[in-house]
């Protein structure tokens, strides 16, 4: 997941804006309104009171003091009532009305709240507390009180429909376009890089892809920088991206312009001085999802990246002009863009997030001169495809999930794209959701031309504990039993290395980063503790490969939690599509770690432990260094054969986001993200969000 861990990274609940599901807000409004009448008497005013001091303590964080949103969306308004004015329940108790009027009903609204609120900590809050809340809600929404307390079993609740206080009409929304064309007399930049510049990007001086180059590596040649004078090391510039957004972009750099990303901005700046060059933002035309980006890909001129409202953009190196835009997701229907693209000859290869939403995952090629859509692999098969057979679900449980949100790897000789596949969904509960689910939580390898499946090896079948499977990358060569081995390794929430042998595709060797506790042991009916976590493993940023030390570098997250499935489960169509439970560990257990792995044996060679979860990048190069970025807002170097800190400096804020070397001018530089990589991953300061810019004294 990056959409389980996105549901606690950004605080959201009850009110995302994906749920429209095709109709426009005046179409909503046009169902039969109940009398007033049947808006009273569903709670007390006590109830309603008590229910405002809870929210108060544990929803105004994210969804403001007067409900009308911050980190998370709106509880009130028209924003609140266009998410749950569309769709129909789809539970396993079907109400006979269900087709025939668009809106929710207030047991469908309350089963959400009681269910995943707050987030990552539903046990904080009791079972009367979280009903006292929902009152509180429907208060503010127009809803009287009466002498009836308000349960979870009350009837009442599944035969009445979402309503909201009548406010005059609203201005009908128009569809968004499924294309924008660009800026009249926009045209590509002139400076590359071409195809033959990225395919040698392994050995480039430049950053020109989220991880440094194809294979993933996260590597750099670079050698100017060394354990032997790391200490010497300095912020030379600092840029404020001047937005309060979460933020995990990863820098890209070539001939001396830096590119990086908000979840609606696009900046172009000076790699050595910070100072902008251009600047892009994206005004978006459809409902946003999950509120983040990690950054954008390059070549022949163009910078392409999505946005949270489903759209690819094209832009101008030079400039930042819009050469076009096109709509390549739903957000209707659950799907989100959080990953950087990639860019292969005239592909710009993609695909969504959105796992607990329930979207029918897939991944796509489109061309990068307009966004014309030229494939599309589905990782959760439709029927009639090879693995629809492995999903067992009741007929009332629909099939959904395989999400991705990191970006891929690609072997150039052979056109072999290498794909991790995240969680399947309803989330957690096993003994509803059977069959093997393919291809969730496998890698998946796809003839990049085409599309076609090339081979696949899944890693955690019918997956009980939201283990997403979160990088397949890097690819490298090593020598094992005196011959040559081409091995790509795999990450993922479960918080194991492994390294797979693309030749025979079988498991060279399997490594825990992280503490794992129970971890064979399915999600049941019982409450179980398990380590890791929802949230543990290994997260957004994946492993480095060094091949001068012929070590794996992993970021990780230590951090357990109680898991349990629900007995039933509740589909609402563009909402969380949860099967279970959990429950973090205290926050201040939690810790992280990044391991040296021997990449040939897979044997446990130094850790480095943080006081805090490690989600920033991890970057190596051939001076032997290792960057790393702390939560506590540390940037830190390490020695890559030892892990000795080499060099710390406090940015002042978190660091999630990304971390590049590159030269320009001469000079070896180091830009790291800090600050605010969401609501929730985020220690005593949220920090700003800022690139920092490292060199070495003249």
């Amino acid at each position: 997941m990056n959409r389980m861990t996105w549901l606690f990274v950004t605080g959201f609940a009850l009110a995302t804006a994906v749920g429209v599901v095709g109709r426009s807000p005046d179409q909503s409004r046009q169902a039969a309104r109940p009398a007033p009448s049947s808006r009273a008497g569903l709670f007390t005013e006590a109830q309603a009171t008590r229910g405002e001091a809870v929210y108060a303590q544990s929803c105004a964080s994210c969804h403001g003091a007067a409900l009308t949103g911050g980190a998370a969306p709106p509880l009130v308004g028209p924003a609140f009532e266009r998410s749950w004015s569309g769709g129909t329940s789809a539970s396993l108790a079907p109400r006979a009305d269900a087709r025939t009027d668009p809106r929710v009903t207030l047991d469908d609204l309350f089963f959400v709240l009681r269910t995943t609120m707050p987030p990552n900590a539903t046990s904080t809050v009791s079972v009367p507390d979280r009903a006292a809340v929902f009152a509180f809600i429907l208060k503010r929404n127009g809803y009287t009180a009466g002498q009836t307390t308000l349960t979870a079993d009350m009837p009442q609740l599944a035969q009445q429909r979402l309503v909201f206080t009548a406010t005059g009409p609203e201005p009908a929304r128009p569809a968004p376009p499924a294309f924008v064309p660009g800026t009249a007399g926009a045209v590509p930049g002139t400076s590359g890089p071409d195809q033959a510049t990225l395919n040698a990007a392994a050995e480039s001086t430049d950053w020109l892809f989220h991880n440094h180059d194809y294979a993933g590596t996260r590597y750099s040649p670079l050698d100017a920088i060394t354990v032997e004078n790391a200490s010497r090391l300095a912020p030379v510039c600092a840029f404020q991206m001047g937005e309060r957004d979460n933020f995990q972009t990863g820098p890209i750099v070539h001939q001396g312009t830096m590119y990086v990303t908000t979840m609606t901005a696009t900046i172009a700046l000076d790699a050595a001085t910070c100072r902008v060059k251009w600047r892009h933002s994206w005004q978006p035309r459809d409902d946003t999802g999950w509120q983040r980006n990690r950054g954008v890909a390059i070549k022949d001129g163009r910078i392409v990246r999505a946005t949270p409202d489903g759209y690819l953009l094209g832009l101008s190196t030079e400039t930042g002009a819009l050469l076009w835009a096109r709509q390549v997701s739903k957000p209707s229907e659950g799907e989100t863009i959080t990953m950087a693209p990639m860019i292969f000859e005239d592909l710009v290869l993609i695909g969504p997030a959105g796992s607990e939403n329930n979207v029918q995952g897939w991944v796509g090629a489109f061309r990068v001169t307009d966004g014309s859509p030229v494939w599309r692999f589905n990782t959760v098969p439709k029927p009639g495809e090879p693995g629809y057979d492995s999903w067992k679900n009741p007929p009332r449980i629909p099939v959904g999930g395989g999400a991705v949100w990191t970006s891929f790897s690609l072997d150039v000789v052979t056109g072999d794209l290498h794909i991790a596949v995240t969680n399947p969904a309803p989330d957690l509960p096993i003994h509803i959701r059977q069959g093997d689910n393919l291809y969730t939580n496998s890698i998946v390898v796809l003839d990049v031309r085409t599309g076609k499946l090339r081979w696949h090896r899944q890693l955690i079948k019918n997956d009980s504990h939201d283990w997403d499977l979160t990088h397949a990358s890097p690819l490298f060569t090593t020598t094992l039993g005196g011959a040559v081995r081409r091995l790509v390794t795999t990450v993922g929430k479960d918080g194991m290395l492994r390294a797979i042998d693309r030749d025979s595709k079988n498991i060279v060797y399997e490594t825990a980063v992280t503490t794992r506790k129970n971890a064979e042991i399915p999600v049941g009916l019982t409450p179980l503790h398990a380590c890791p976590g929802l949230l543990g493993g290994v997260e957004w940023n994946g492993p480095a490969f060094n091949p001068g030390t012929n070590l794996l570098y992993v970021p990780a997250v230590d951090w357990c939690a109680t898991f349990v499935a629900f007995e039933q489960v509740r589909h609402i169509p563009g909402k969380l599509y949860m099967g279970g439970d959990v429950n973090q560990d205290p926050v201040a257990t939690a810790h992280g770690w990044v391991t040296a792995v021997d990449a040939t044996t897979g044997a446990v060679r130094w850790k480095f432990h943080s006081p805090r979860p490690m989600v920033a990048a991890v970057t190596t190069t051939a001076g032997r260094v290792v960057f790393a970025g702390e939560l506590t807002g540390d940037f830190v170097t390490l020695d890559a054969q030892t892990g000795d800190v080499l060099y710390r400096f406090n940015t002042g804020g978190p660091m999630g986001g990304g971390i590049a070397t590159y030269a320009t001018g001469g000079r070896q530089y180091v830009a790291a993200a800090s600050g605010s990589p969401s609501s929730f991953w985020v220690d005593q300061n949220p920090g700003s969000p800022t690139i920092f810019v490292f060199a070495l004294p003249r």
